[in-house]
């Protein structure tokens, strides 16, 4: 069984294989690296036979997303840690190493995230986990270096290590042992704020999670399905919901939803009043398909944390103005 296993699930992005898979070998430090391939159309299997015999190769028959891709391809793998490392991310020196001790010297940090960095902005925090997530009482998450869709500069104003509420999937290490005692990733939701979702199962079973600046690694973003994509918004606003229903604590669950369910009423108002009818129509839909998933949705001890952040960080943010993490 190895320490630790960097496994890189990849869907069409033959192209972002050949351009950053060299810096993963280049300082992968010794530990085992898995590319597991979630049913790729394009020729991304030809590649890797081709040009990179050595590395471990994971064909999956059927694209179940990064949640159910995750799980099956973690399935076959041995190793106390896993790296759960996005296929357009550039790694950077002695990445792997200060977040192993971290975990190694700690046996209840479950998950750990690096500092993400802009790949295209590289003084610029990169948006899906800059320096660590948090999330809002009515389940917005927002991260330190990014608010919505403000990235701060890095100053060095978050070169730290500490305890966050979730960890960034583009490149997240996680416990083998805790990832598999809490089934993994839930497939319902496919992709997007399934970490999110584990991480908060993770801390509702008594673990914790962090962030550590000492390793870095630089982040595209979008590369298989970007921002502006409908089906985005759709699984952001449906996840969002389905995140919730599963981890509120009972005495809070109803009314926080419903209280969510107004403010994304308002956020499609706003969208439509900008022209993006798409984005509204795949709200809707989130809506009616949250509401057919609930009865599959497990609850499990949800329980009230401490490092929730208290107000409205939509209200903080468009309101109040507050841009950076540090004027909260």
């Amino acid at each position: 069984m190895s320490k630790v296993a960097i496994v890189i699930l990849n869907y069409n992005g033959q192209g972002f294989l050949g351009e950053f898979l060299p810096s993963v070998i280049k300082h992968a430090e010794g530990y085992e690296i898995v590319v597991a391939d979630n049913a790729s159309t394009d020729n991304s299997l030809v590649f890797m036979r081709h040009n990179y015999p050595q590395i471990r190769l994971i064909s999956l028959p059927v694209n179940t997303g990064f949640a159910g891709g995750y799980n099956e391809a973690l399935a076959q793998i041995e190793a106390d840690y896993y790296v759960l490392l996005n296929s357009d991310v550039e790694v950077t020196p002695n990445w792997v190493a200060p977040v192993v001790e971290l975990l190694d010297a700690n046996p209840a940090i479950a998950a750990c995230q690096p500092k993400l960095k802009d790949y295209n902005n590289r003084q610029q925090f990169e948006y899906a986990g800059a320096a660590g997530g948090y999330i809002d009482w009515l389940g917005y998450p927002f991260c330190r270096g990014r608010i919505f869709d403000t990235c701060e500069a890095d100053n060095g104003q978050y070169d730290d290590t500490r305890e966050v509420f979730w960890a960034t999937g583009a490149c997240m290490f996680v416990r083998a042992s805790v990832f598999h005692e809490l089934g993994g990733f839930d497939t319902s939701f496919f992709a997007h704020m399934e970490e999110i979702d584990l991480c908060w199962r993770m801390k509702n079973a008594g673990y914790q999670v962090y962030y550590s600046a000492a390793s870095t690694v630089y982040h595209v973003g979008g590369g298989t399905l970007h921002k502006s994509n409908p089906r985005k918004t759709f699984l952001n606003y449906r996840n969002g919901l389905a995140m919730m229903y599963k981890n509120l604590p009972q005495g809070r669950l109803f009314s926080t939803i419903f209280l969510r369910l107004i403010l994304d009423g308002v956020s499609g108002i706003k969208l439509f009043l900008g022209g993006s009818f798409k984005d509204v129509r795949a709200i809707i839909r989130a809506h009616f398909a949250f509401y057919g998933m609930i009865r599959n949705l497990e609850r499990k001890s949800p329980k009230v944390l401490k490092d929730v952040y208290p107000k409205s960080i939509v209200l903080a943010y468009f309101l109040k103005k507050k841009k950076t993490y540090g004027e909260l």
